[in-house]
């Protein structure tokens, strides 16, 4: 994609809408349907029976509501940092760029089921 044809991108009109909110609305879309998905089933997963039909991996809900709380506070703070990385030194195309790969590496690390995933897929 040449230079030219990314700038007609986002000066074209889409619905009567920039093109660019198009991407920014799709993008946010993900990132809430990964929170929320993630929200509902980490802790019913984390505290399963390790046997049966839908097996987990037996924590106490005391530890796996502290990990999910642990997960919801990074998720309100690591945009602070992600907004000055986007605004002081690698721009915002390419911070959305980014975090659409890490959440794609998240959700590739839940394919599989080690402690160390489960910690990678919380991190990205």
């Amino acid at each position: 994609m040449n230079s030219t044809t990314k700038e007609n991108f986002f000066k074209d009109k889409v619905l009567g809408h920039p093109a660019g909110l198009f991407v920014l609305f799709f993008t946010e879309m993900w990132e809430r349907f990964s929170y929320y998905g993630m929200r509902a089933i980490l802790v019913i997963f984390l505290t399963g029976v390790i046997t049966g039909d839908n097996p987990g991996w037996g924590w106490t809900s005391e530890a796996a509501l502290s990990l999910l709380g642990t997960y919801a506070m990074f998720v309100y703070l690591t945009p602070i940092v992600g907004g000055w990385l986007a605004d002081n030194k690698i721009g915002y195309r390419m911070a959305v760029v980014i975090g659409a790969l890490l959440m794609t590496l998240g959700h590739a690390a839940m394919a599989v089921e080690t402690p160390t995933f489960l910690y990678l897929e919380l991190l990205c």
